[in-house]
């Protein structure tokens, strides 16, 4: 996974130093030919290693070949960034194993492996099931913060229909009870900030299965804690995604409910005063 991670993000910078066409899908969800490009040859290696996998990307869609392995792979996390040259983007894979049973009855499989490749940092996170995550091969662990008001935390915001997602309150309201909240541009690299303690938590609305695969076992891996925004299990098509060093998850959970309920909400600034 880690090889294929790498040759796919030294792929991604060839196109990144030698400018791209973008190209759009939907009102403003940036493809670009590298997107594609970095898809097909993961496709290709795990063809050939492992030729009975099924594979879920993000821009084919899934390959069922009714095995009990799943690949999850977002070839390009981080697209807007790679577009418009912020050198902030990955590679991001995770592996899948259900078995039989849990096939059967609808159940999700168990991420068994999962790498995220940063290429402009030379930086690879990989974590296995049981035996902790790592950075460039050194083992990683989250921070430990315990209270809020200590704490750096990262969000995201979809990248079309902004106009329905109730993040900003939520930014808003997390940015005046911590240390401050940062939106970088990439989901999978900001669950590896978590595992790697650079953060203390994340949050995100309507993430899809290749964006938190890898990051999300990468973060639990290194002792931290994924959830819904209820605090119920994580799963990668929950489309909720909320995770910390573990030790502020509750102190979180209960912002949230206060947040969704609408209690304590400071009001957003006025611009026209702050004209005045």
């Amino acid at each position: 996974m880690s090889a294929i991670a790498r040759e796919a993000g030294k792929l991604l910078l060839q196109y990144f130093h030698q400018g791209l066409k973008i190209e759009y899908k939907g009102d403003a969800d940036l493809v670009t030919a590298a997107d594609r490009a970095s898809e097909a040859l993961i496709r290709e290696r795990i063809g050939q290693l492992f030729p009975s996998h099924d594979v879920l990307g993000e821009e084919q869609g899934l390959n069922d070949q009714g095995s009990d392995y799943r690949w999850y792979v977002d070839p390009l996390d981080g697209t807007t960034n790679f577009a418009h040259g912020y050198p902030v983007f990955c590679v991001s894979m995770a592996l899948e194993h259900q078995v039989s049973e849990q096939r059967s009855s609808g159940q999700p499989g168990t991420r068994i492996a999962g790498v995220v490749y940063d290429p402009t940092r030379d930086e690879l996170f990989t974590a296995e099931q049981g035996s902790g995550a790592q950075l460039n091969g050194k083992a990683i662990h989250v921070s430990k913060a315990a209270q809020l008001k200590e704490c750096l935390l990262a969000t995201g915001f979809p990248s079309h229909k902004r106009h329905k997602n109730p993040n900003i309150h939520f930014y808003h309201q997390i940015t005046l009870r911590t240390h401050g909240v940062r939106r970088a541009g990439s989901a999978a690299l900001d669950l590896c900030n978590v595992a790697s303690g650079r953060f203390d938590g994340f949050w995100e609305f309507n993430l899809n299965p290749w964006d938190t695969a890898a990051g999300a076992l990468i973060v639990e891996e290194a002792g931290g804690k994924v959830s819904r925004f209820d605090g119920s299990p994580f799963q990668i098509d929950s489309r909720e995604t909320l995770a910390s060093n573990g030790l502020v998850h509750d102190a979180l959970l209960q912002e949230f409910k206060d947040i969704f309920a609408g209690r304590g909400l400071g009001p957003l600034p006025d611009p026209r005063v702050y004209e005045r």
